[in-house]
């Protein structure tokens, strides 16, 4: 498997801890960070320095390895537990992004059905690793896909990070854009900011810059003139959740690029692997929205550029109706409509 040039991994196992890249400190410092503990893997996942789906699920899964490899206690059931405790605490760290529950699932799978202490914590540790090594894969697969659907020339524009360090490596809606390099194919990305954390400006056009990418940073307001003035072709997004119908939660702002592409005609694109669809939820009216610390509105690099007690309303994603959606790409394919009846027969 090729690498991507000088992007390094976000999320990786050191046999008694997960070393990190801390996203908070990018662009300016490429820092990595030891975690030791469920907790400091906890507090890494809600403080954003890891982030993405399926980086989230991956770091929980190592945080699950983690407490097993330090538990003390002897007796099967009491180090069982100890280590359910732990998930439980580590799936309580963000709401929205469903493969943290689905990595925390697999994780606790194992857990159950281990026999001994040693054999437990031996299979927590495979398990993750296991999950991290699927993760890489997909990420290639649905570049893969992804990149079918471009031709060399082509504008197209993104929102938040879906690239390699939100995931195992290559990521989910950027991975065509990196496979793109490798095979010396031309693609031009627009990249929205993101607010208010700027996810696009700080870390997507971090990592494309990194790759080699064309890409082109706007505001989150400019997306409407740049898809008019810039002919962009098509929107490319990940995904937090998708629904059994094809609804689909992702970083604020995605729902207006969506209703933007019906506008103006050009395709809407979602990528995301299979750990991302929720098939428990029939359609996106019930998939819970977190809302972050009003602060990430009121300040900027912690100045206040807001009145004091002005109210806010900080939702972290929004929720973008199947009908918006063009196609859905995974590693199992790529998804058309009807969406409740592919997805059922793709994701199983």
């Amino acid at each position: 498997m090729q690498k991507i040039l000088n992007i390094p991994y976000s999320v990786q196992w050191n046999d008694t801890h997960i070393t990190i890249l801390n996203q908070q400190a990018l662009p300016h410092h490429t820092e990595f960070i030891d975690l030791h503990t469920p907790g400091d893997v906890f507090q890494a996942i809600v403080s954003l320095q890891v982030r993405g789906a399926p980086a989230i699920g991956i770091t929980a899964a190592f945080g699950a390895a983690l407490s097993a490899i330090n538990a003390k206690e002897e007796e099967l059931a009491a180090f069982k537990k100890k280590v359910e405790e732990d998930i439980q605490h580590l799936a309580s760290s963000r709401p929205t992004a469903v493969n943290l529950f689905w990595a925390l699932r697999r994780m606790g799978s194992v857990l159950a059905k281990a026999k001994t202490v040693n054999g437990a914590k031996t299979a927590l540790v495979h398990e993750a690793i296991s999950i991290f090594t699927e993760d890489e894969a997909v990420g290639r697969t649905i570049g893969e896909h992804a990149l079918s659907l471009f031709n060399t020339g082509d504008s197209i524009m993104t929102i938040c990070n879906a690239g390699s360090i939100a995931t195992a490596r290559y990521g989910t809606a950027l991975a065509p854009f990196h496979l793109a390099r490798e095979k010396e194919i031309s693609l031009k990305v627009y990249a929205c900011e993101t607010r208010p954390v700027l996810q696009g400006a700080r870390l997507t056009a971090w990592e494309l810059m990194q790759s080699g990418v064309d890409v082109t940073l706007i505001t989150d307001n400019m997306a409407a003139h740049t898809i008019h003035a810039k002919g962009v072709q098509a929107i490319i997004v990940g995904a937090d959740r998708i629904a059994a119908n094809g609804d689909t939660a992702n970083k604020i702002g995605t729902l207006g690029l969506a209703i933007l592409a019906n506008h103006f005609g050009i395709p809407f694109y979602v990528a995301a692997p299979s750990s991302t669809f929720d098939l428990s939820l029939p359609d996106g009216t019930t998939i819970p929205i977190e809302e972050r610390n009003p602060e990430e509105i009121t300040h900027i690099q912690n100045i206040r550029v807001a009145p004091k007690d002005v109210a806010v309303f900080n939702p972290a994603f929004d929720v973008t109706s199947a009908e918006l959606i063009t196609a859905i790409i995974t590693d199992k394919g790529i998804i058309s409509p009807d969406y409740k009846e592919n997805i059922a027969a793709a994701i199983r």
